[in-house]
């Protein structure tokens, strides 16, 4: 499996970024790329994007990304996608998993729309705000997601928008009647001294 900083990996990346650009769907790297670039030091093999779903037309997506050698991991890629909003891809050459989340709400609007594009080991790709990262990261909420939360609540610490993100999390944790997920940012928050 390749690493992320590999030019396997990096090759899957670039062939991602060629194909969503080509679809012309407004789209970001979300996941473990996504906290790399923001300045996370950690391992993902897996490369994890977002795309705007009422843009989406799967057949037409998956023509495009197969020109850029991205194949679907499973049969009947696209009644997956319509029925679990993500697509389960590869890049055929060096074999690195792609998984293509259709976004929907009005969160995920404003987060690609307002996604910056850096530079990720000599390759253009647009990720989230730190801001929105961390929402992402506290909806997902698995211990390596609130690790992730964490080293970037240290990193970019006063730059956030600490209520916008308490605002965002307490709306997902209400829809999904979960209290653990605000309750958890607080405790990220105090221990990364953003909070009394």
């Amino acid at each position: 499996m390749s690493e992320p900083g590999e030019p396997r990996f990096l090759g899957a990346l670039r062939a991602l970024g060629d194909g969503l650009t080509e679809l012309g769907v407004p789209w970001m790297i979300i996941g473990g790329v996504a906290v790399i670039a923001r300045g996370v030091a950690r391992f993902t093999v897996d490369i994890d994007a977002v795309l705007w779903g009422p843009a989406v037309d799967l057949e037409q997506a998956l023509g495009t990304l197969g020109r850029h050698e991205i194949t679907p991991r499973i049969d009947e890629a696209a009644g997956f996608a319509r029925q679990h909003q993500v697509l389960l891809l590869q890049h055929a050459p060096s074999g690195v998993p792609l998984d293509l989340s259709l976004a929907w709400l009005p969160f995920e609007d404003e987060a690609i729309r307002a996604g910056q594009e850096c530079d990720y080991a000599g390759v253009r790709i647009r990720v989230p705000r730190p801001d929105d990262l961390i929402v992402y990261k506290l909806v997902a909420a698995r211990p390596r997601d609130l690790d992730d939360a964490e080293t970037l609540l240290l990193l970019h610490g006063r730059t956030l928008d600490v209520p916008r993100i308490r605002r965002l999390v307490r709306a997902f944790a209400e829809a999904l009647d979960d209290s653990t997920r605000p309750e958890a940012l607080e405790r990220l928050l105090r221990r990364a001294g953003l909070a009394p």
